[in-house]
């Protein structure tokens, strides 16, 4: 038995990941983790209380706990929004209509998977089908035109991870509802980092292709007035459901919820304006959603039922009053922090490394003077980052289905566009105002 919370901290995260490793379910590996860790924790109970009713309450507790949240009700909503648009033709539309507004930049048409990925994560949601929407359409297009193939791969790559930072978020909405944090400033928080990201990685383009002319082809495309017009009849109907949607939580006329109900009804109103609805695609979006969402819930259960333990043995107190002793700044902390999320995101996904690590680092980082709303965009960015970190960087393994390339050409592609990101994060570590200000500004108002 063990009766040192740092010891059994230790050895619960070598239970974690031996589970993980083993390829059993991350729900299942999480509950066991946290049976585990009750199991061989010295309690001095009772004779009267079995340790074995002790794990029995914190797991009842735990499943009500954490899916007893009107917030969570969101997540399948935009899930099931994002499948629609996804298997309707709203997203080819949409790439088209962008087409003739991207060919005056420097670097031309490679700017669109920037900007088609900006837009389709402001009513996705979900950075797999960012990437795959938008890649399906992109890369073959750039390919026939002469377009560098590293350059589309890499910022695909990028940009496809967009779909986690800008609203709304599926990571947004689990963080929120696991840490307690409002999700629609959750929302608000991340639009101009989301911003900043896009926009660096549109700067480098622009560099990329004054300072290598091959990138992009000689020839140049012409488009017509009546180009323009068709264009705008393609990207006006997109632009407004993103204004129904996010205008209404910040407009404070809706919440997240209410809002991605509002989502869906819009995105299966514009597949049927646009001819591309049909009861076929309407029953697969609902079969998708459904996996998806009872998957993340499993999740999200196992993680509940891990952080009661973590609280309960008094791991997460030990090791921030450990940590309080070492004497870090935060910057210092946040550095750490920050190569720990790398490092996991080798071998995790993006959501089970939320879950996993919220219930021992958020109450570090509070104790640090962390503002928790922060912490949740600087976390987001973590999961961008674990979304191209080989071995397990899905969205490399969505772009390899998708181009046929082999993985080290797209991770070799892929680098700079690490890089930005991390710029990125040193930006809003730097600067947090970047986060801070909107939610402070819709507040105010």
């Amino acid at each position: 038995m063990i009766s040192d919370p740092l010891v059994l901290s230790i050895v619960i995260i070598f239970i974690m990941f031996t589970f993980l490793l083993s390829s059993i379910w991350i729900g299942v590996s999480l509950l066991l983790t946290g049976i585990v860790g009750m199991l061989i924790f010295d309690h001095n109970l009772p004779p009267v209380i079995s340790i074995y009713d002790k794990i029995g309450d914190l797991l009842a507790s735990s499943v009500y706990d954490s899916l007893n949240s009107w917030s969570l009700a969101a997540l399948p909503m935009f899930i099931l929004m994002g499948e629609i648009l996804y298997k309707s033709s709203i997203s080819t539309r949409l790439l088209n209509g962008l087409m003739p507004w991207l060919n005056f930049i420097p670097g031309k048409l490679l700017h669109v998977n920037v900007a088609a990925c900006s837009l389709f994560a402001a009513i996705s949601g979900s950075s797999a089908a960012t990437t795959a929407t938008v890649g399906k359409i992109t890369l073959d297009e750039l390919k026939k035109r002469g377009y560098s193939k590293s350059l589309a791969l890499g910022s695909l790559a990028g940009s496809g991870t967009l779909g986690f930072l800008i609203p709304p978020s599926l990571i947004m909405i689990i963080y929120g509802v696991l840490s307690d944090v409002s999700i629609g400033k959750l929302f608000m928080a991340g639009v101009l980092p989301g911003l900043l990201l896009a926009s660096l990685y549109s700067f480098y383009i622009m560099i990329a292709s004054k300072l290598d002319s091959s990138v992009v082809p000689k020839n140049k495309d012409k488009y017509t007035i009546d180009d323009f017009t068709h264009s705008i009849k393609d990207l006006f109907p997109v632009f407004l459901l993103i204004a129904v949607v996010l205008g209404s939580i910040y407009g404070g006329f809706a919440t997240p919820t209410e809002a991605a109900a509002l989502g869906v009804l819009g995105s299966i109103i514009l597949a049927v304006y646009f001819r591309s609805f049909s009861f076929e695609i309407f029953k697969n979006a609902l079969l998708n959603s459904i996996k998806t969402s009872v998957m993340i819930s499993f999740i999200i259960v196992g993680a509940g039922f891990l952080s009661q333990v973590v609280g309960f043995l008094g791991i997460a107190r030990a090791i921030s009053e450990y940590i309080g002793t070492l004497g870090l700044s935060p910057f210092v902390l946040i550095l750490i922090i920050g190569i720990m999320y790398v490092f996991l995101g080798m071998i995790l996904d993006g959501i089970s490394i939320v879950v996993m690590t919220l219930p021992i680092v958020l109450p570090i980082i509070v104790l640090a003077g962390f503002d928790p709303l922060w912490f949740g965009i600087f976390l987001v960015f973590m999961v961008e980052l674990s979304q191209i970190t080989p071995p397990v960087g899905f969205s490399l393994f969505v772009i390899q289905s998708i181009s046929g390339e082999k993985i080290e050409y797209i991770l070799k592609a892929t680098l700079p566009f690490f890089i930005l990101m991390i710029v990125a994060v040193v930006l809003i570590t730097a600067f947090p105002e970047i986060v801070d200000y909107l939610p402070k500004y819709m507040t105010a108002k």
